[in-house]
């Protein structure tokens, strides 16, 4: 469960009431979880784009989201307002946010980035696509999730398993099984899109 002051939760409810949009919601989310560069990302989130996987949190007057790849990882987190100079900003404290990693994992963790940032996005950047890492788990398996023109793409179980995993392999042979997290089901716009049922793309 995560934690909201009063003094965030009445920060989040003047953001949503200046924005004019009774029925959106703040969605929260880990970027690059389990690594020691990981963060908290949060932005505004319209109803149609919350799944059944995401957690959330009703509040009086708005709705904390959480991204339903990033549950764990803020499992325990606090989000307070804290006063400054300039008037003041939100802050996350999130224990699990980094993960508890062993030297291997956290060396794992670096050099699958190095790769993705390297030579697999470059690539993946001309279908106006991305990857990123979810974690790298004690297994050595790699958990990505797929952004861009790559979510809800019809072909991405073949760039998952001929391009990113062949690429990931061939530079760091140790790792273990390579998956998918990503929620395809809201992707932003493809650069292929399926011919099996309807498109899922808004």
């Amino acid at each position: 469960m995560i934690a909201v002051s009063p003094e965030a939760q009445e920060y989040f409810r003047k953001l949503l009431s200046e924005q004019g949009a009774a029925d959106w919601a703040v969605r929260i989310r880990a970027r690059e979880p389990g690594s020691l560069s990981a963060d908290c990302e949060m932005t505004f989130c319209e109803p149609h784009e919350i799944s059944c996987d995401d957690g959330v949190v009703n509040y009086p007057g708005w709705r904390l989201v959480i991204d339903a790849i990033s549950q764990s990882w803020l499992e325990g987190a606090n989000i307070d307002f804290v006063v400054s100079q300039t008037g003041g900003e939100i802050n996350v404290r999130a224990p699990r946010l980094r993960g508890e990693m062993s030297a291997t994992q956290v060396n794992l963790v670096e050099r699958v980035q190095k790769v993705i940032a390297e030579e697999i996005n470059p690539q993946l950047a001309s279908h106006r696509g991305r990857v990123s890492l979810v974690e790298v788990t004690a297994k050595a398996d790699v958990v990505l999730a797929f952004g861009g023109g790559c979510q809800g793409c019809g072909m991405v179980n073949v760039t998952l398993k001929q391009g990113v995993e062949r690429t990931l392999r061939a530079r760091i042979p140790e790792i273990g099984a390579v998956r998918d997290a990503t929620d395809h089901e809201h992707g932003e716009n493809p650069f292929y899109r399926s011919t099996k049922g309807p498109s899922a793309i808004r």
